[in-house]
């Protein structure tokens, strides 16, 4: 008796038992001789046994993991699962029937299939709302909705079961027939598209636009062909005009860094840029007879050499050479960087004494030689190297990001950095920003209008370290693979940094910088040797500002910060920093010599060092109109910290009301920003006669301090916006004209009065002091005499003011301690 479901079937004996073997059998016919089957070749209608398994597993899938699970447990899947007959079902009949059975006629009828049990419109209602509220009902629920229907548990659970599955499939079937729709819209869409593509003509000559499928390669080799033809009818006709003709205008591929400008960069556009040079010393009533240019459509055309624009950005095959260049840089820079004596020896500095670490070229040359040395061996060329350590507040992985984002580069070094663009993306990386490749544009700057900018095409390769987990950093020259020249007079050799990890968020951070630049022309003779000595742009420099942007990000990313004055909440501190770093941002492009600005001279003599220039801004973020920009530098034998310090000082309030126009300046909100006290950002309110509550003038003001020099930096801002800054509204479109000092340490000059040859010089700084003044407020006005000379006077006063009172306060101190070391000495 064998026990199928809840019901027992009787099964006689001899349904088991096997027959005598016949008297005589074909030696063909093989029987199975434990089952004693008749051979399945005598049956063609018989579904074969892998067809009738495949079934099986269907029908099993239809009905569920719990029914499947309760025909396993009570024996009655059929013979796939340990039953010891087979089964076959008749086409026709659709009747199942025992193949034994064909054997043997006496044996009984079988045992009836069961039927399956088919629950009431109620039972169904019940368990669809269920379902509704809770397709994953718990045994609780099971076993109380059993109860309630009169179903078994295992009932309930197995309908649950079949209904998600059904749910589940019902659901793939909609999705298929959507996707399947919307694939069909694409391809329409699609060969709609091609056959208007077909249609087009061109405009010129009334030809198809649209060449065919040409492969690439065919179209490189062309374009190839067509450039020497071009530079050979160059080279023929050059022979007959007696002057050099441009070969192949820029190339459209090429990403051209001054043909756009960030959002967030100010529109910069000069009037004073049909002079020839970058400095001309024209008399000041000239700059009144050029308007102001559109910088829509206007940018100075030194910026960029186009000639050499043709083949910047790098082909298939030069990818690779780029990639095997990138991991020898690597070497290279991190040898440079853990190298001391004698690739590094250090050289006695005689004007001031001391000491400075300088790169020993012979050393150099034998450890790393280039192949393409033969174009520098000229003595227009210098080289500048240096190397510097430091320890920030900031972790590999946010340092990575942001030498990788171009954006995020020269806003964290925007005093450096006047703008920077990704030109084109060679690897993206392997895992993470291991690996990356990219090949960038830059222009480096000084803040000061007597110091032109460098611009450099190079290759930055990201890298880290296996081993340790260090991160390397290298920026390299795009002709260093090639014959390419580049189109810059400046070029980057291996320099960059190192990175490591260390504890509590903190990296170490190994930075070199090597150049090779030629010998600047134009260099004022201010800024000379502050450029020749490598302070301008040695690795120091770099350091020392990463170091303090550091410190400026941890800040801003701070969350528990106390309550200082209207400043109450975490993202309105936030909000507030953002709008001074693109105040610092905008002050320092604006008085430099980037983006091709030219400067002009109001004195004819060599010593002055003020320049003018104007711009016309329609762009939000500034003030629309007409800027006459004015800036002007001192050199002081005073420190830069203490000059930096004095400037800040509140209680020299004769000094600020020069820049305030007579107005002592109030603090109302406080925001620091780094470990130095003078790094803050705050709110001023002026002073004024008719201050009220309708009629209030406010300052924003940053200073920001390191080794490298210091920046103190003001814009006058409107209540209104700034109470939108409060309110955490985007401070992007808050107009801002700043103005302010940078100052930077310099070696002293040859001969100062009241020193002696023997004795050691104290420091000294060069103070540069820039204003900006709406001239109008129609952008098409031209500023007349009055107001260059008025700007000039203020800056005159400015800078008389500040060293007077520099002179009174610190000079004294100075003489006393030369007094006393003279005493000790006697």
């Amino acid at each position: 008796m064998l026990t199928i479901g809840e019901e027992s079937v009787m099964i006689s004996d001899n349904r088991f038992a096997s027959p005598p073997p016949p008297a005589s059998s074909s030696p063909a016919t093989i029987q199975n001789p434990n089952f004693n089957f008749i051979p399945f070749n005598s049956f063609s209608s018989i579904i074969p046994k892998e067809e009738h398994g495949m079934m099986s597993m269907s029908m099993m899938m239809m009905m569920g993991d719990g029914a499947v699970e309760e025909m396993m447990e009570n024996g009655s899947v059929g013979g796939s699962f340990g039953s010891g007959s087979e089964q076959a079902e008749d086409p026709k009949s659709g009747t199942e029937f025992d193949v034994n059975e064909l054997r043997d006629d006496e044996q009984p009828p079988p045992a009836k299939k069961k039927r399956y049990h088919r629950h009431t419109d109620r039972q169904i209602q019940e368990m669809e709302a269920l379902f509704k509220e809770n397709p994953h009902p718990d045994d609780k629920q099971r076993q109380r909705l059993s109860h309630e229907l009169g179903l078994k548990p295992r009932q309930v659970k197995f309908w649950f079961q079949n209904r998600r599955t059904q749910m589940k499939a019902q659901q793939d079937r909609a999705e298929n027939v959507m996707l399947r729709a919307d694939n069909d819209n694409l391809k329409l869409e699609n060969s709609q598209l091609q056959a208007e593509l077909r249609c087009l003509s061109c405009p010129s000559c009334g030809g198809p636009t649209v060449l065919g499928d040409i492969p690439f390669n065919e179209l490189h080799i062309e374009n190839c062909r067509l450039r020497e033809e071009l530079d050979r009818l160059c080279c023929i006709a050059s022979r007959y005009t007696d002057r050099p003709m441009q070969s192949m205008p820029p190339s459209q591929t090429l990403i051209n860094p001054a043909s756009e400008l960030p959002h967030h960069q100010p529109s910069l556009e000069l009037d004073i840029s049909a002079y020839a040079g970058n400095y001309p010393d024209h008399p000041s009533s000239d700059l009144m007879s050029l308007p102001p240019q559109d910088t829509a459509c206007f940018f100075p055309t030194q910026t960029i050499n186009n000639s050499s624009n043709n083949n910047m950005l790098l082909a298939d095959e030069e990818k690779v050479m780029a990639m095997e260049f990138a991991v020898s840089c690597v070497q290279e820079l991190t040898k440079m960087c853990d190298t001391e004596e004698p690739l590094w020896v250090n050289k006695k500095l005689d004007k001031i004494g001391g000491e400075t670490l300088c790169l020993n070229e012979e050393e150099y040359m034998r450890l790393f030689p280039w192949p393409m040395e033969k174009n520098n061996n000229n003595g227009d060329f210098r080289t500048e190297a240096s190397k510097a350590n430091a320890v920030v507040i900031m972790n590999s992985i946010t340092l990575v990001d942001a030498f990788l984002n171009a954006d995020k580069w020269s806003e964290m070094f925007c005093s450096i950095v006047a703008r920077a663009k990704t030109v084109q993306i060679i690897s993206s990386g392997v895992s993470g920003a291991s690996g990356s490749l990219m090949l960038m544009y830059a222009e480096f700057q000084v803040l000061s209008p007597l110091v032109p900018t460098r611009e450099a095409y190079f290759l930055r390769y990201v890298e880290q370290n296996s081993e340790n987990g260090n991160w390397a950093i290298v920026d390299f020259p795009i002709d260093s693979f090639n014959d390419q020249n580049s189109p810059h007079e400046y070029k980057r050799k291996p320099s960059g940094c190192i990175i490591q990890d260390m504890p509590n968020g903190y990296s170490k951070v190994k930075w070199v910088e090597h150049v090779e630049v030629v010998v600047e022309r134009h260099v004022h003779e201010t800024f000379a040797e502050y450029v020749k000595s490598g302070m301008a742009f040695g690795a120091s420099r770099w350091v020392d500002v990463l170091e303090r942007q550091c410190e400026r990000m941890a800040s801003l990313m701070a969350r528990n910060i106390t309550d200082l004055g209207v400043i109450r909440s975490a993202d309105t501190r936030r909000n507030m920093m953002r709008l001074s770093q693109r105040m610092i941002k905008t002050f320092c492009v604006n008085i430099s010599t980037s983006y091709g600005q030219s400067w002009t001279a109001l004195s004819e003599t060599t010593k002055d060092t003020v320049r003018i220039t104007t711009r016309k801004v329609c762009e939000p973020g500034q003030p629309t109109g007409v800027v006459l920009v004015a800036v002007s530098t001192t050199w002081l034998p005073f420190s830069h910290f203490k000059v930096f310090d004095l400037l800040r000082d509140q209680h020299h309030h004769s000094l600020l009301e020069v820049l305030f126009s007579g107005n002592s300046p109030h603090e109302v909100a406080h925001i620091a920003n780094g470990s130095h006290p003078g790094n803050c950002i705050s709110l001023l309110r002026i002073n004024v006669a008719s201050n009220s509550w309708h009629n209030v003038e406010l300052m924003l003001q940053e200073s920001c301090v390191d080794n490298s020099g210091g920046l103190i930096v003001y814009s006058s801002v409107d209540v209104v916006p700034i109470q939108h800054v409060m309110n955490i509204e985007d401070p992007s479109n808050v107009p801002l004209l700043p103005l302010g000092f940078s100052v930077v340490p310099v070696n002293p000059p040859g001969e100062v009065e009241g020193i002696s040859v023997n004795s050691i010089p104290p420091p000294s700084c060069l103070l540069t002091v820039g204003i900006q003044v709406l001239a109008s407020n129609v952008p098409t006005a031209k500023p007349n005499l009055s107001t260059v000379t008025t700007i000039n006077n203020h800056l005159c006063s400015i800078v008389d003011q500040i060293t007077s009172v520099l002179s009174s306060t610190i000079s004294p101190t100075i003489a006393s301690s030369a007094a006393a070391a003279k005493q000790d000495v006697i």
